[in-house]
């Protein structure tokens, strides 16, 4: 049965679909020979599959991998940059990274540190960055300033963005510092750059931003050792079936996830 490409190399677990685009696009991928295009729809029962040369098929899918990353600062978190800046594959053993089709599930980007997931399930990846779905995340950030209650209200009941409202978050001041403010906010939507840009229209930009826990999913907590920047761990199986349990919710929201663009879409997960 055929279906577009970058949806079977997801369904394989060869790269999540927003990488397999990126493939495709760098004219890695050939079917039948020849370099693919994006859209192509295919049928893996009848058409030869080829990535950098080397065929693929559905038997050949690696075993799930499930891990979290604590992302240092000054590393991006995508498979391939073409800046050649670190990127959160490179923190991994070898024989993770080489062949197993491992992604990060959304982004955090360059200067940002924290959680994040990555896993070599094209079809959780999909579920999980889709709109529809909103696990919490929370992050601590140290901003500039001193913001108000009225201002920390105002965040916390949403901010206009590009026309469009964000959602309610839960904005908390841990600690008021000499020029600073330290604060936990938890979103349940990811925006580019949400938070920088929210703190930003504000006045009080942020000076630092760590993501300590997706979800349930922490880095830190009583049972286990704090988790290091640059290392990682296996997902628990609790934690699993948890991210698996969000991607087979019913959709809520419905009229404000129609207003989600596809733009929105592609680019979409917080910092």
């Amino acid at each position: 049965m055929e279906a577009r490409l970058q949806k079977i190399l997801a369904q394989w677990g060869i790269a999540s679909r927003r990488e397999a685009e990126e493939m495709i696009r760098h004219s890695r991928v050939r079917i039948n020979g020849v370099i693919a295009h994006l859209g192509q729809k295919v049928d893996p029962q009848k058409d030869a599959i080829a990535i950098d040369g080397k065929p693929i098929s559905e038997k050949q899918r690696p075993a799930l991998i499930y891990l979290l990353l604590h992302k240092p600062a000054g590393v991006v978190s995508t498979c391939y940059d073409p800046h050649r800046r670190p990127t959160v594959l490179d923190l991994l053993s070898t024989e993770l990274r080489e062949g197993s089709g491992i992604h990060p599930v959304g982004r955090l980007d360059a200067d940002s540190t924290g959680a994040l997931i990555l896993t070599n399930d094209g079809n959780l990846t999909f579920g999980l960055t889709h709109p529809r779905h909103s696990i919490s995340k929370t992050y601590h950030v140290l901003v500039k300033g001193h913001p108000p209650e009225t201002v920390l209200q105002m965040w916390r009941q949403g901010v206009m963005l590009e026309g469009r409202k964000t959602r309610a978050a839960k904005v908390h001041l841990i600690e008021r510092r000499a020029e600073q403010s330290f604060l936990e906010i938890v979103l349940q939507e990811g925006r580019n750059r949400q938070i920088r840009r929210i703190a930003q229209q504000l006045g009080y930009p942020v000076i630092k931003l760590h993501r300590t826990a997706i979800g349930p999913i922490q880095l830190q907590t009583l049972k286990e050792p704090f988790l290091s920047e640059g290392k990682y761990r296996s997902l628990k199986d609790q934690e699993i079936q948890f991210l698996q349990e969000q991607i087979t919710q019913p959709i809520k929201d419905s009229a404000e996830l129609r207003s989600v663009s596809r733009h929105e879409m592609a680019k979409k997960e917080e910092e």
